[in-house]
């Protein structure tokens, strides 16, 4: 494995970021150097240019002003579609994961989106507030989604993006579906953090990030107790 350094970017933490989604940057860069892997973690701010050239980028969940505004500095900037197209990694949670589609709802407006994924975002009846579990893709080859939801928009793809996960509890996208993946790309609408719940998608992100087809295992004990519990708390009674 090469020993440079791994690059992971949070984008524009003085925007989105709620619900603990930092904790995915830390994650990510604690995973890796638990396994030897260099890593280093940068925290572009919306008043600066994105770096094209990280390994994987990080977007969080916000309220709809941050996130019009995210999405049109992202879109002027061009930095993150140079990345995506030079095949870096992306993880996008709720508010981050709307904005990387063609357009979602902000205020009551329609927004532009980042044209990243093939989905689109409206606003729902009632709002998506509680935990959130579903059976992940199978061909990602990992455990059920856990994580916590807080949304008012409803998610709709495109024939370019694959679901995340079947939802067996809580919302997500529609109720039947949640989150979006399609290359590199994930989106999803769990917060806890996401990755603090789901090692095993920042493992995928680590793999696709060092081109590695296994990782060696770590002790996730901590985090399996924590998955169990929330996996049942989601369960329907």
């Amino acid at each position: 494995m090469s020993t440079e350094a791994l690059r992971i970017v949070w984008i524009y933490p003085d925007l989105l970021s709620t619900y603990g989604d930092r904790g995915n940057m830390l994650i990510l860069a604690r995973r890796a150097a638990e396994r030897g892997i260099p890593a280093e973690t940068y925290e572009v701010r919306s008043d600066q240019s994105m770096p094209h050239t990280a390994d994987i980028y990080l977007i969080g969940g916000g309220e709809d002003g941050p996130q019009a505004l995210a999405a049109q500095r992202l879109i002027a900037d061009g930095g993150l579609h140079q990345a995506v197209a030079q095949g870096a990694a992306v993880l996008s949670i709720c508010a981050g994961y709307q904005l990387l589609g063609h357009s979602f709802f902000a205020k009551g407006a329609k927004c532009a989106g980042l044209g990243l994924l093939d989905i689109t975002s409206d606003r729902g009846e009632t709002r998506a507030v509680g935990e959130l579990r579903g059976e992940i893709d199978p061909r990602l080859g990992l455990p059920a989604l856990t994580g916590f939801e807080n949304h008012g928009g409803r998610t709709h793809l495109g024939a370019h993006a694959a679901p995340l996960a079947r939802v067996t509890g809580g919302i997500g996208n529609d109720g039947q579906t949640e989150g979006a993946w399609a290359g590199k790309i994930l989106g999803t609408y769990s917060h806890g953090p996401a990755l603090a719940r789901n090692p095993a998608i920042a493992d995928l992100l680590l793999r696709w990030a060092t081109g590695a087809d296994r990782l060696a295992p770590l002790d996730d004990t901590w985090a399996d107790r924590l998955r169990s519990e929330r996996l049942a708390a989601a369960t329907p009674a």
